[in-house]
């Protein structure tokens, strides 16, 4: 048996930006389940044997070639005898930068992924890459990760992705999957190309079926804005995507999609309330109360903050809601009327507001 690191890590490091947090991609060539057992390993895959190493517990996982057999990333059948080769291996992945395998410090390259790595170039490796509709969210994921190297989608590559929407094949993806990948282009620097990606091939309105179409101009303009912003909080960048939708929309996308709750409540909340925000001066002390009880700003205190980091990345002026934020949560109830504890606390919340928006 023998043992390659392939895929992302040898990207990266040819890249020059491997780091600590870099995930080791192994593959084993030459053996079989019962030989990886045999030395210690423990099986994890169900569609196909990845194994985990006894030490190190990296993820080690058996060359394989594959058919396909049905809709979806899931509808293929997997052959991991130990005839399979390298290359053979390397010929199923999605893109030649990603076939590149390496041992002992020597690259196993059979189809170039350093030229296109050189070329900036997102390349499929053969025509099986229609077979697997995930390969549509990966490449236009890649897209926002290595744009700041100028990595473009190959035109033979983006027809295929195109001939993926009409064929339906984009249709079989799952929920959770679209979410992990729109996840990771949210936590890149420059998030609009998997926007832009998805948007050439015809992908984003069948990978996100409730939102308008991103066709306009503004949505091209909104998709720039989520580039270099300063935070690296996903959700934050998820909000400002959606701050302009119609809020059944963005209901209905977060049930497509599954996303988690911290998403979807920071989404509607800020599509709900940022244009009151940002006319806060004018507001009403009963809009103003109504605003602090609608977000539940002294409970929620982490999503408060999530919501005034997001709206301050918008350019909105939030100091003057921190000053009475911070004024509301000091509120001393040993002072307080405590025959009707509950209206005495709303009473001093709203005296409070008052004053406030009184000295202005």
């Amino acid at each position: 048996m023998k043992k390659y690191l392939v895929g992302g890590a040898v990207r990266d490091q040819l890249l020059g930006i491997a780091n600590e947090h870099t995930e080791n991609d192994w593959l084993i060539v030459g053996s079989s389940p019962e030989e990886m057992l045999d030395l210690g390993y423990r099986q994890v895959g169900k569609e196909f044997p990845v194994f985990l190493h006894p030490g190190t517990q990296e993820e080690y996982a058996l060359a394989r070639v594959e058919r396909k057999v049905g809709k979806g990333y899931k509808g293929f059948e997997f052959d991991t005898s130990k005839t399979v080769t390298l290359e053979q291996d390397l010929s199923r992945r999605d893109l030649t930068i990603n076939a590149i395998a390496q041992k002992e410090g020597e690259l196993f390259d059979p189809f170039n992924g350093q030229v296109d790595l050189n070329s900036g170039l997102l390349k499929h490796v053969s025509a099986a890459f229609v077979e697997d509709p995930v390969r549509i969210l990966r490449v236009a994921r890649f897209a926002a990760q290595f744009k700041a190297f100028g990595f473009k989608v190959a035109h033979k590559t983006h027809q295929l992705m195109k001939d993926m929407v009409v064929s339906g094949e984009v249709d079989a993806l799952t929920p959770e999957r679209v979410f992990k990948e729109l996840d990771k282009s949210l936590a890149c620097n420059t998030p609009s190309a998997f926007f832009k990606v998805l948007s050439a091939c015809g992908a984003y309105e069948k990978v996100f079926i409730p939102l308008k179409s991103c066709h306009t101009q503004n949505h091209q303009n909104a998709f720039e804005f989520l580039d270099d912003l300063p935070t690296n909080e996903p959700a934050i960048k998820f909000s400002i995507w959606l701050k302009d939708e119609n809020p059944a929309a963005i209901d209905a996308l977060c049930q497509h999609i599954k996303c988690p709750k911290k998403y979807e409540q920071l989404a509607k909340l800020v599509n709900a309330t940022y244009q009151f925000v940002a006319k806060f001066e004018s507001q009403s002390s009963n809009e103003v109360f109504n605003f602090f009880i609608k977000t539940d700003a002294l409970r929620q205190q982490d999503r408060f903050a999530a919501l005034l980091a997001t709206f301050e990345l918008l350019g909105i002026d939030v100091s003057r809601l921190i000053k009475l934020r911070d004024l509301l949560n000091v509120i001393d109830v040993e002072t307080l009327d405590k025959s009707d504890i509950g209206a005495a606390i709303k009473a001093e919340k709203r005296r409070i507001i008052d004053l406030f928006l009184d000295t202005a």
